[in-house]
């Protein structure tokens, strides 16, 4: 069996983090941040007046975003072990957050509801939840097809959890993004 990259090595994550605008200072929650691609990024574009909110099930990957961001100098990472099916399990304050991002989460669980209401519930109202997820039909690289979810599907479970689209990322070939508003 082929030993595939990891899901970071096909997204440019500082173009994408550059693309979300005006971060400074802001709450920024990752959900399923795994090894923190993403986390690193964003912790440098809300600068030392944000926080970064680093979520994962399993503590291994956090421990490593912490030491990551500790030998970056990044004082704004806070990592958190919880289960995101649960709801309130971050223990993340309700509207606390102003933007929430799950990236790569999605095709791995059959509660994606769960994750997303988990998410909404922490964001502010106005604020922006990110979904990046496995393209569907897209051979190649990344976990089975049946896996993952059409686009058309995931903006349906986003809207359902009470948020209204609000324009596409460009995430590259494998995968599908998102920005949503609250």
């Amino acid at each position: 069996m082929v030993q595939l990259p990891t899901a970071g090595a096909f997204l440019d994550t500082q173009r994408i983090v550059s693309s979300l605008g005006g971060l400074q200072g802001r709450h920024v929650a990752d959900l399923g941040c795994g090894s923190g691609y993403f986390t690193l990024s964003l912790a440098q574009a809300v600068g030392r007046d944000g926080v970064v909110s680093a979520v994962d099930v399993m503590q291994e990957p956090l421990q490593s975003v912490q030491s990551r961001g500790d030998a970056l100098g990044l004082q704004n990472v806070r990592t958190i072990r919880a289960d995101l099916e649960v709801l309130g399990g971050t223990k993340i304050p309700d509207a606390s957050q102003d933007i929430v991002l799950i990236a790569n989460v999605l095709f791995q669980s059959q509660k994606k509801e769960a994750i997303l209401s988990e998410g909404m519930r922490m964001l502010k109202p106005g604020g922006n939840i990110v979904v990046i997820d496995w393209k569907k039909g897209v051979p190649g690289f990344g976990p089975p097809d049946e896996s993952r979810t059409s686009e058309d599907d995931l903006r349906r479970l986003v809207e359902s959890a009470g948020a209204k689209y609000g324009r596409a990322l460009d995430v590259g070939a494998y995968y599908t993004g998102a920005v949503y508003i609250k």
